[in-house]
């Protein structure tokens, strides 16, 4: 078997001390070709006794740019401990280690040929893994699973016809095809008719079945956590779409039932936030909402191991998918409901409790990082954890073990996510080095971060990231993020990634303007019917501030590029700060805010940041929208678009382009067949960078683009 070396634990740990920093002075800087190819760790699954880790760890071919998945298991006993390959005999996703030791998979091998089902391997006592055995045989294909604490039954969900009565019916997702011709027709009371980058299939969704299990696999027809179909019952996905995943559902910890969560479809889903948590006993008839005196978001079901409590994250205001996500407490025997950190002023975006049910821990954006919170469920009292020497950068998958102890994965604008151990809530050390020794060979970067006075008075953040030992001045680039209630955080991404940039010889510049998360719900509120307001004024003063401490950068050799609400930026800085940038880079960015809000498919979101629908609040459209400067518009800008981006369909991009052409700016347009909002392809990530990187050198560095 393979063996994955130990030996740069130190190095590991040195790096996470300083983040922003590599080890190499005189090395090569980091390409685009590195950020594609990187080793990436996926979330890791631990032994019942916490002695034990099995974690994914993804490679790219750099020739083919292929991607393989191996899985390692490690000691978490032993620090000096080396892991070992794992050869599950064909492919393995969504691993778990069930109460049995034993290692639940999914993979699409066997039998059932194309068909993705649930799989189990034996571990020996050594460690060793027997010979996988099948434990589902459906005719639809498994999009995921959770086994139950007793690992005496197993919940499925994936594709399946609301009408079904099983996990899988010979009509599923044929309801909107009524032939002779290829054409899907729609029903006006249908709700979604495409969502994301998918086209809805009416009748199918994605539903969960509960099973118990037998010596041979799953037993009988397994019971519909929606419970039967009719009138007034419940009709929407279970996990929720499109971001839904596994932490949508848990078990009861004595297997009695399953808590859920989903959002009731129809022709109001596309104007709902309303997702609901939802309890189902495998005794009962039908499920139950418990929550359904909220009409905004609930997510996250979390029960406590004594089974005396459940937590989960709820937002309170209806239509809005950016307010704050406060924790609540049930009592699961008095059905009493409370609020444990109503008085925190952070969104808390994950939830899992001790194994002696004494502490939750959550995480929670806060200014630059994303570190833990312990949270007292007697008190509601919020403690943030100091996990990591220097800054906490963006934690997550975090798993509380006994004694205190927390496995977690950490990542930074320095570096991509490796796994960390915690002992006794203490500063944890790694306990992975899959990408690390590859990044401290590239040539050094450094992020700094800064804040200043912004727009009404109110202190804003950001960040300068830079190479560390560059010589003269550096062209700027001013990073726009999305959301535009998001972050540009101290976080790796594989898409939009400051570091990569910065090495090809700039000063990044990000922002987090009024609209921001992490800085408290009000800070965040701020952009509400001010989307070219508070934001631009914060982008122009946080300019002004980064060049001010970092005299190295060259204010007038500048571009700003973006995506989404930052790509809505650029078109809004085309027209109302003309002359301060020499190129833009619009990444599936609004261009004309009417035409957006009647082709995007979840419309609570322009209903809620512009003030109602655009009949009901046209002058706040009007009031921010780009399209009615573009006679001033004459900076170069290069359009990247997706054809199968439905959140800003891609005509978007395609009148920021016109408006460019008519006018004789220099102009360029990327467009993508196969993506959607995002890049995520290896070959068109590559793509997206080398013709990014061509516009820059375009015009900040003429000579050398030449």
């Amino acid at each position: 078997m393979k063996k994955h070396t130990g030996s740069l634990i130190a190095l590991a740990a040195s790096l996470a001390a300083f983040p922003s920093l590599s080890l190499a002075q005189d090395a090569a800087p980091m390409t685009a070709q590195d950020l594609v190819t990187l080793p990436r760790v996926g979330s890791p699954a631990v032994t019942p006794d916490g002695g034990v880790m099995v974690y994914p760890v993804t490679e790219t071919d750099p020739d083919t740019l292929k991607r393989t998945t191996t899985l390692w298991q490690r000691s978490l006993a032993d620090p000096r401990a080396e892991a070992v390959a794992l050869d599950l005999g064909g492919s393995a996703s969504s691993v778990t280690v069930g109460p049995d030791d034993a290692l639940w998979f999914l993979s699409a091998r066997g039998e059932d040929g194309a068909k993705t089902q649930v799989w189990r391997a034996v571990r020996e006592a050594d460690g060793a893994i027997g010979t996988p055995t099948q434990i589902t045989r459906f005719a639809t294909d498994v999009a995921g699973y959770a086994l139950s604490p007793k690992g005496d039954a197993l919940v499925v969900w994936g594709e399946v016809a609301r009408d079904c009565p099983t996990f899988g019916c010979d009509g599923d997702g044929t309801a909107h095809l009524p032939g002779p011709g290829s054409g899907r027709l729609y029903q006006g009371t249908d709700g979604f008719v495409r969502h994301w980058d998918e086209w809805e299939t009416p009748g199918t969704i994605s539903r969960a079945f509960a099973f118990r299990l037998g010596s041979d696999g799953v037993i009988g027809d397994g019971v519909a956590l929606d419970g039967p179909a009719g009138e007034g019952a419940l009709n929407g996905d279970t996990p929720h779409k499109p971001y839904g995943g596994g932490e949508d559902l848990a078990w009861a910890p004595d297997g009695s039932g399953v808590y859920f969560i989903a959002r009731q479809g129809g022709i109001d889903e596309p104007r709902s936030t309303n997702t609901d948590l939802w309890w189902r006993a495998l005794d009962a008839s039908a499920p139950v909402n418990l929550t359904a005196d909220n009409q905004a978001m609930d997510l996250t079901p979390a029960p406590s191991p004594d089974g005396k409590w459940l937590a989960w994250t709820a937002m309170a205001r209806p239509g809005y998918e950016a307010d704050r996500l406060v924790v609540w407490l049930r009592d699961v025997r008095t059905g009493k409901t409370r609020a444990l950190t109503q008085d925190f002023d952070r969104s808390f975006g994950s939830l899992a409790w001790t194994p002696d049910s004494r502490w939750l821990v959550g995480t929670a954006q806060d200014v630059l990082d994303t570190p833990a919170f312990r949270i007292d469920p007697r008190t509601g009292k919020v403690e943030r954890l100091d996990l990591m020497a220097g800054n906490e950068g963006r934690i997550g998958d975090v798993i509380p073990l006994a004694g205190g102890n927390l496995l977690f994965s950490r990542n930074s604008i320095g570096a991509p996510s490796e796994l960390f151990l915690s002992r006794s809530w203490g500063q944890a050390m790694p306990v992975t080095s899959a990408a690390t020794p590859r990044m401290g060979a590239m040539a050094a970067t450094r992020t700094t971060r800064f804040s200043f006075a912004g727009a009404e008075g109110a202190t804003v953040w950001g960040q300068i990231t830079r190479p560390e030992n560059h010589q003269g001045q550096l062209p700027a680039i001013l990073y726009v993020h999305g959301g535009p209630q998001g972050s540009f955080d101290d976080g790796w991404s594989s898409r939009w990634n400051p570091r990569v940039l910065a090495s090809q010889g700039y000063a990044v510049i990000s922002v987090d303007f009024h609209g921001s998360t992490g800085y408290g719900q009000a800070f965040t509120d701020a952009i509400n019917r001010d989307w070219g307001g508070k934001p631009l004024e914060d982008l122009q003063k946080g300019l002004d501030a980064a060049l001010a401490l970092d005299p190295q950068i060259d204010g007038a050799n500048a571009c700003a590029m973006g995506a989404s609400y930052g790509g809505y930026m650029m078109n809004w800085i085309a027209g109302k700060w003309p002359d301060r940038f020499k190129c833009l880079v619009n990444h599936n960015g609004l261009f004309d805010t009417r035409a957006f809000y009647y082709s995007t498919e979840e419309s609570w979101f322009p209903r809620w940041d512009f003030g109602g629908s655009f009949a009901e609040a046209s002058a706040e459209y009007e009031k921010w929208n780009p399209v009615n400067h573009v006679d001033q518009w004459r900076t170069p800008m290069l359009v990247v678009l997706g054809e199968k981006d439905f959140r800003v369909p891609y005509t978007q991009g395609l009148g920021a382009f016109t408006a460019l052409q008519e006018r004789g700016i220099p102009a360029q347009l990327l467009v993508f067949p196969e993506e959607n909002h995002w890049v995520l392809g290896a070959k068109n990530s590559i793509q997206w960078h080398e013709t990014v990187f061509a516009w820059l050198d375009r015009w900040l560095k003429p000579q050398a683009a030449e």
